[in-house]
């Protein structure tokens, strides 16, 4: 088995949202931490990783006397993610106005933390290794009712002229695959934070579509 790959200094964006394999991310970067962090990862091709708060806000928050007991000692409120993440690599980048950058991003690989620092201007950097991507594995035929939810989700989408930009999901559209089918669904439903993550944690693809149908079939999506 070869050795995992690993990566040092990765840059991190934490977010209040998980993203998964595949998966769209749309940010609006405004921050000076993460739009210097941004610019070079655009310029360089590099990507960066995605990890969910667990602490915390998306945008960095000085804190007052009265609640020096949530600082984190540089006189910010304190930040905690998770120690599994997604590699986002940029797809889409603009700059409308001078301070504000729009960009798409796509994830791509999972991976676990094993160390991590925080800059004195508050960019936080890991190092990390790469986790192995989910097999490919076919829809049986018990689960098939996702998948067919999914494509009936996206072609209503597409007949509704939808701009490409404005499309919640990446194509192509692998409506086949157990790991594509389920990370999309775990995308689109209203699930706790805690949950996405577990299940975007989850080695067995097959096992996260089951998972999925039994929340499709509980909120009357799929029967």
């Amino acid at each position: 088995m070869p050795e995992a790959l690993t990566l040092t200094s990765l840059p991190l964006f934490p977010l209040g949202t998980v993203l998964y394999p595949g998966g769209l991310l749309p940010l609006q970067i405004f921050e000076v931490r993460y739009l210097d962090m941004i610019g070079k990862c655009h310029k360089t091709g590099a990507p960066f990783g995605v990890v969910s708060l667990t602490e915390g806000s998306e945008v960095r928050r000085p804190v007052n006397a009265a609640a020096r007991g949530t600082a984190s000692g540089d006189g910010f409120a304190r930040e905690a993610f998770n120690t599994v993440g997604t590699l986002a690599k940029i797809i889409e980048f603009s700059v409308p106005q001078p301070g504000l950058m729009v960009v798409q991003c796509q994830g791509i690989h999972r991976f676990t933390i094993t160390r991590r620092e925080k800059l004195k201007h508050g960019l936080w950097i890991a190092d990390v290794v790469r986790m192995e991507d989910d097999l490919p594995v076919r829809i049986p035929h018990d689960l098939q009712k996702a998948a067919d939810a999914l494509g009936k989700l996206i072609k209503g989408l597409l007949n509704s002229d939808t701009p490409p930009d404005k499309m919640p999901l990446l194509a192509p559209y692998h409506l086949d695959d157990c790991s594509w089918v389920a990370n999309r669904w775990c995308e689109l439903l209203p699930i706790p934070l805690t949950v996405k993550q577990q299940l975007m944690e989850l080695d067995n693809p097959l096992l996260r579509l089951e998972l999925v149908c039994d929340m499709l079939e509980r909120n009357g999506i799929s029967r």
